[in-house]
């Protein structure tokens, strides 16, 4: 379980707090009387404060420092890492147990639970303590600044420091080498070195408890203390300076279009940086959150297909992004690393114009081809060859076949997708999860030209009017203020998905002015959004789409339930995960869909819709008077895909969570005409299939009045497409045809917010295809660098 119990510093700010890495101030703590140099974290109102003995005119610089945490009860630990990243710094962990407060020195080579460090000699100072509103830890650390692989340079003016904090209690609060859950949060602060010195005499009255305390408190409290409020610029741009490296191409979010993106343009031999705000998944890329019954093992949560179904139900689910209200995963490989890996190479027919699309991309299927030379899918994903679990498809094959439905291999002929069924094809390799992080990444991260930082959250794009100059980031290690400078010819590409996309639009001064405004109003982003002249006005967020999903549970008595997928984390079938543990074969090879099927329909508005249907064993919820035997049931989820016409908006709350501010499920009402008649296809035929039961909605209930029932909330089928769609006009579309925003110069998109409407098919395999297509455009175009 060491993966679990991690603590490593993973991308769980709002983009608020993340924006800049805010500067320490001094103060005195009016309980100790000892003055620090630190911050206040306002979000939870924790101090972090450290001062220095002198320095040294000549010899050795001192290896000490006295340093405090000031905490609410409320948070049950808190730590200060001596650097930027959680990986090769001295972190210094406390939590309160009972009237005292119990404390260790850690280190963490990788990104897995940091162990006991041994080396510093930590001694409680007198004020260290406990009382009924907070804990305050106040230490001495000796041998302090040198540790394996680094160290801390006190002659330095500033260093980067980090703050992390955990929402659950430590195991075994009395012990101090306790494990403990990774962090709830987590930021960073640029400490001021410079004046973090003492005097002499000043230091050893700290270390003595003589210091004169100018007032009294029973309560551990700071005052003066620094908050995460930042200088304030007329001109962002005027902040980069030569000091930190200029890149040619700086892609923001390593998810499908950016790993992508990435690849070929470093393939072109452009200087490139890959940012990430997450940090790794698979245990190829550093990964360590392993099962249980993998543990000792380099198969990771993200690598066992498997244990797809866990990532909805995990007690520890790090990956999603805490500041989007939907499913976005946040790590390396973004939704790839952990969706069903559903894998449907695109038609040219998806890329038409009624679809949506430019005359420029009609022509797509050298960029499919692209695709699936880089990244062949599978219906066969276990290694043995053998397909497991598949009850569901022989029972599904029996309602299909007599409506007309044939067999085919899905990605051997990508433009059928009319009455066809066939097995679920992934982009699964060697029976762990593949898709562009086992493919893309690797040839790009071998390049010279090549740079990748993750738990790097960006903010906004760094602008001069139209010209973008750079990016705005957290990580004040790669920039001054954590600005990122381009080239003189350089470009930015925005990959950071329909959600995180459009929020550095916004935040950047680009889309619809009410979202400007709102963001605008939030005083930590106005210091670096554009001036309101400047700001341009697209329609970001105004044309989101997303499947309208609906489940129909069944029961057959040949159906292996598979436990409803609920152990599979914690206790699997014993021979099932030895069997995958051998060799990758077996059940845990694949994720849980076995079939997938589609059927066009004709709406009553003349527009033609496609259906995609997905079968799977178990299901996500029941809804039923009937008995029914648990072990038996299977999911059909019928989506409504290629040609809907309903559209939605997203966009972000005054605190910069993003959100669907206007559902796109059935705003138009053919929509549900459409779907209402598909449903009653697919059981239409129920009756042929001996003991085939329908439970979901069930014989008191008819599929009518269960749609209309149906909580709106669980169409969310998590396809989000279309937040700066591409076109021709900038009334209407965010981009361009060649992928780059509207009244900019450089600053483009490549994810699945340019996708105009959604394909026949789930939209996973389109994204990466989109984003061949739009690499290739990009690298074209004349001025770049």
């Amino acid at each position: 379980m060491i993966g679990r119990i991690a603590l490593s510093l993973l991308p769980v700010l709002t983009s608020v707090r993340a924006a800049q890495a805010p500067p320490s101030a001094s103060y005195v703590d009016a309980q100790n009387g000892i003055t620090f140099q630190g911050i206040t974290e306002p979000t939870y109102g924790v101090t972090y404060g450290a001062v220095f003995p002198p320095l040294s005119s000549s010899g050795d610089q001192p290896t000490e420092f006295i340093a405090e945490i000031v905490a609410p009860i409320s948070k049950p630990w808190v730590g200060i890492v001596l650097g930027g990243s959680m990986l090769d710094n001295l972190i210094l962990v406390a939590w309160p147990n009972g009237n005292s407060v119990v404390s260790s020195a850690r280190y963490a080579p990788k990104y897995a639970l940091p162990s006991m460090y041994s080396g510093p000699v930590i001694t409680n100072l007198p004020s260290t303590g406990v009382n009924a509103t907070h804990w305050n830890w106040v230490f001495r650390c000796q041998n302090c600044t040198s540790w394996t692989q680094g160290g801390l340079d006190v002659t330095s003016s500033t260093g980067q420091w980090a703050w992390a904090l955990g929402g659950k209690a430590p195991t075994t609060p009395s012990d101090p080498a306790s494990s403990f859950a990774r962090h709830a949060d987590f930021g960073f602060w640029v400490q001021n070195l410079a004046n973090a010195h003492a005097s002499s005499d000043a230091y050893n009255a700290y270390l003595s408890g003589t210091v004169p305390i100018s007032s009294s408190s029973s309560t551990p409290t700071s005052t003066s203390v620094a908050t995460t409020t930042v200088a304030s610029t007329t001109s962002p741009a005027s902040t980069v300076t030569a000091s930190a490296t200029a890149y040619d191409y700086i892609i923001v979010g390593a998810g499908p279009g950016g790993i992508v993106a990435a690849d070929r343009i470093s393939e072109a031999g452009k200087k490139v940086l890959l940012l990430e705000r997450g940090g790794p998944s698979t245990g190829e890329t550093g990964g360590a959150y392993t099962a249980p019954w993998a543990s000792g093992t380099n198969l990771t949560k993200f690598d066992v297909p498997g244990l797809f179904e866990s990532m909805f139900s995990d007690p520890d689910p790090f990956y999603w992004c805490t500041d989007i209200t939907v499913f976005a995963g946040c790590l390396l490989g973004g939704g790839t690393s952990i969706n069903g890996a559903l894998y449907w190479l695109p038609s040219d027919s998806d890329f038409s114009a009624a679809n949506g699309w430019p005359a420029s991309w009609q022509n797509h299927t050298a960029y499919t081809n692209a695709l699936s030379t880089r990244l062949p899918s599978t219906d066969a994903p276990s290694t043995d060859g053998q397909r497991y679990l598949e009850q569901s498809f022989d029972v599904v094959k029996q309602l299909l076949d007599p409506q007309g439905y044939s067999q085919i291999t899905i990605n051997d002929e990508p433009e059928k997708k009319d009455l066809v069924y066939g097995y679920s094809a992934y982009d699964f390799i060697g029976g762990k999860r593949g898709g562009p992080v086992a493919t893309y990444f690797q040839t790009a991260k071998v390049r010279p030209n090549f740079t990748y930082k993750d738990y790097t959250l960006v903010s906004s794009v760094v602008r001069n009017g139209s010209t973008i100059t750079g990016v705005q980031t957290n990580n004040t290690s790669l920039g001054p203020n954590g600005i990122i400078p381009l080239t003189p010819n350089g470009r930015v590409i925005l990959a950071a998905g329909s959600y995180g996309t459009a929020r550095i639009l916004f935040q950047s001064g680009i889309g619809p002015s009410d979202m400007l405004s709102l963001v605008n109003s939030n005083a930590a982003v106005a210091e670096t959004m554009p001036p309101q002249a400047l700001w341009i006005n697209l329609p970001v967020g105004l044309n989101i789409s997303d499947n309208p999903s609906i489940n129909l549970v069944f029961t057959h008595p040949s159906i292996d339930a598979y436990e409803n997928w609920a152990d599979v984390w914690t206790s699997p079938r014993a021979a099932d995960a030895a069997q995958y543990l051998k060799d990758q074969s077996g059940v845990f090879a694949s994720a849980s869909p076995r079939m997938n099927f589609w059927r066009s329909y004709n709406g009553s508005d003349g527009i033609t819709r496609s259906m995609q249907g997905t079968v799977r064993p178990g299901a996500a919820s029941i809804n039923t008077t009937n008995t029914y035997n648990a072990s038996n049931i299977f999911t059909i989820t019928a989506y409504l895909s290629r040609g809907i016409t309903s559209r939605g908006r997203l966009g972000v709350t005054a605190s910069l969570n993003a959100l669907p501010l206007v559902d796109p499920w059935f705003a138009d009402p053919v929509d549900k005409e459409v779907l209402l008649i598909a449903l009653k296809d697919i059981v239409s035929d129920i009756t042929s299939v001996a003991n085939l039961t329908l439970i979901t909605p069930d014989n008191h209930m008819t599929i009518d009045e269960y749609v209309d029932a149906y909580d709106p909330a669980n169409m969310d089928s998590n396809h989000w497409v279309g937040s700066a769609k591409i076109g021709t006009d900038p009334s209407s579309a965010v981009v361009d045809s060649n992928a780059k925003v509207f009244n900019t110069d450089n600053l483009f998109i490549s994810d699945a917010s340019i996708i105009p409407a959604l394909p026949v098919g789930n939209p996973h395999g389109m994204i990466m295809s989109v984003a061949e297509q739009a690499a290739a455009k990009i690298l074209a175009l004349a001025g770049g660098a």
